[in-house]
């Protein structure tokens, strides 16, 4: 039996998600020092063709920092993939709800209140 991504599934059975994810974690915000994977700026991840089409988006739409953080997505998957292309997203919004467990504890960790 061989294991064949579902229907819908945003793998095209090259690279698995999870290590695209797993690759993001070295992207950082630069404003608040946590991977934007652990904040929920990811939406989404889409692998085709080996090509990374990702849903992002930022705590803030008027964020300075866009180009380093494009930058940064860009050399996290430099290998694992040919191309990365990013949709930024605005709906819905960011919030701290977004937030994973594993990001809660770094902000705490770094004195935030969350």
């Amino acid at each position: 039996m061989t294991d064949t991504p579902a229907a819908g599934s945003s793998t095209a059975g090259t690279i698995p998600e999870e290590d695209v994810l797993e690759a993001l974690k070295d992207v950082v915000d630069p404003e608040l020092g946590i991977n934007v994977v652990d904040l929920g700026l990811v939406y989404g991840v889409n692998l085709a063709d080996e090509v990374a089409t990702l849903d992002m988006t930022l705590t803030s739409a008027a964020c300075p920092l866009t180009d380093v953080i494009e930058d940064q997505t860009h050399s996290a998957l430099e290998g694992l993939v040919k191309d990365v292309k990013i949709n930024w997203v605005w709906l819905p919004p960011w919030g701290p709800d977004k937030i994973t467990d594993d990001g809660r504890d770094q902000l705490r960790a770094l004195g935030f209140n969350i």
